[in-house]
């Protein structure tokens, strides 16, 4: 096994779990290693066992459907609320819950503290759509896969519809220039246009007859 070139530690200083350099390091049943902290840069050696494979207790949501499995994570692994990983049968999922030993919920945790994440399949997206005439606002749904791009001035088509995209909604602000992904879009935001029919030339086509 290779000396990593990062690592999380649990820095003292910082009090918090954040990203290590290793400046040097040996492996054997365990890694002893001159870490550096890239928040606070503080410098020191430590001994880190070995990670060890963690089975964790998943509650998985598909739609309206839920089911119990598990997911085999290493016991150095830092899991964070929004984080996405592959299933053991391919299938993405994204972490919407985190519950520790004692009952506890929180945002982030060390594998070995976790003893169930609840967890969303999100190989396919639902974005709710607000699409505006001036006399009514209606609700429409399009699906994307986590990593596609929506942009501002984008036509999107539905059924019996099209509308214009100039503001999409994200969990921290409202965006009216650019794209963003899919896997970050709270609601979409967007202008009813008109559907421009062919005519049909019905002259031309009695004079065939």
């Amino acid at each position: 096994m290779d000396v990593p070139d990062q690592i999380y530690f649990d820095c003292r200083d910082c009090g918090d779990i954040t990203p290590h350099d290793v400046l040097k390091g040996r492996i054997g049943k365990s890694l002893e290693a001159t870490l550096r902290c890239q928040e606070c840069k503080r410098v020191f050696t430590t001994t880190i066992k070995i990670p060890q494979p963690v089975t964790v207790k998943a509650i998985i949501s598909d739609g309206p459907v839920s089911g119990t499995s598990s997911v085999e994570l290493e016991s150095d692994d830092l899991v964070v609320l929004g984080d996405e990983f592959l299933l053991e049968d391919g299938r993405r999922a994204k972490v919407t819950g985190i519950e520790l030993a004692d009952g506890a919920k929180t945002k982030k945790a060390q594998a070995p503290k976790i003893s169930t994440l609840w967890v969303i399949l999100f190989d396919e997206i639902n974005i709710k759509v607000s699409v505006n005439d001036v006399q009514r606002t209606y609700s429409k749904y399009i699906k994307a896969e986590p990593e596609d791009e929506f942009f501002i001035g984008q036509v999107l088509s539905f059924g019996d519809m099209d509308c214009i995209v100039h503001s999409i909604k994200v969990k921290e602000r409202m965006v009216r220039r650019g794209s963003v992904e899919a896997r970050d879009i709270v609601r979409i935001y967007g202008k009813f246009r008109k559907r421009s029919f062919p005519v049909l030339d019905l002259q031309d086509d009695a004079e065939d007859i």
